[in-house]
């Protein structure tokens, strides 16, 4: 039976390194994917997942109107997708997070899910929290703090390096706006967040 996998990390885990290797695994044995990547986050072009290490792929870009599982069906029913894989998947709507469980159910090809669990501030995106709910199995991806520990909060800074407490959930942007941290460390910085920075 096909699932719905959720790979979850703080920044500057490697989602999209192991989303781009798993999706090469597929072609490499004959196998078509469906790669999905949101409109909004444009930092390697619009319809292009990039990871830091340098692999890239072309993706479909995706707005939050977009329906996944009529979009996957009518690719499907045109030449057979072994595999759905979604770059920053904190991003989807939870209307779309129920599209993926129709494609691993009804159409029965499996949906990889790689993305933040939580923003800036410690909440969970919508589309994380909905994946978290429905998906049938949840990964961890790991990266550090700068203490060695395992990070798992996602700290935003302005230009000066200040940690920021406040702001829109979304903002696109790689390592010169966010800092993958312990939650010690998190909790550490923000409280030495000045006035002028919250």
């Amino acid at each position: 039976m096909a699932k719905l996998y959720f790979y979850y990390s703080a920044m500057n885990a490697g989602k999209s390194t192991v989303l781009l290797q798993s999706s090469y695994n597929y072609h490499e044995r004959g196998m078509r994917t469906l790669l999905f990547t949101p409109a909004l986050d444009t930092r390697a072009g619009v319809g292009r997942i990039k990871s830091r290490i340098g692999l890239e792929a072309d993706a479909t870009a995706i707005s939050t109107t977009e329906d996944l599982f009529a979009w996957t069906r009518r690719e499907h029913a045109s030449a057979a997708v072994a595999c759905v894989l979604v770059d920053e998947a904190q991003f989807l709507t939870p209307a779309q997070v129920a599209q993926l469980t129709d494609v691993a159910d009804e159409l029965r090809v499996p949906v990889l899910c790689y993305g933040l669990r939580t923003d800036f501030q410690g909440h969970l995106f919508p589309g994380s929290a909905a994946l978290l709910a429905l998906a049938d199995d949840l990964i961890e991806l790991k990266t550090i703090c700068h203490c060695g520990r395992k990070a798992t909060m996602n700290l935003r800074v302005g230009a000066d390096g200040a940690a920021m407490r406040e702001g829109a959930q979304v903002e696109i942007g790689g390592n010169e706006r966010y800092v993958p941290m312990c939650r010690r460390h998190f909790k550490e910085a923000l409280q030495a967040v000045a006035p002028s920075h919250a």
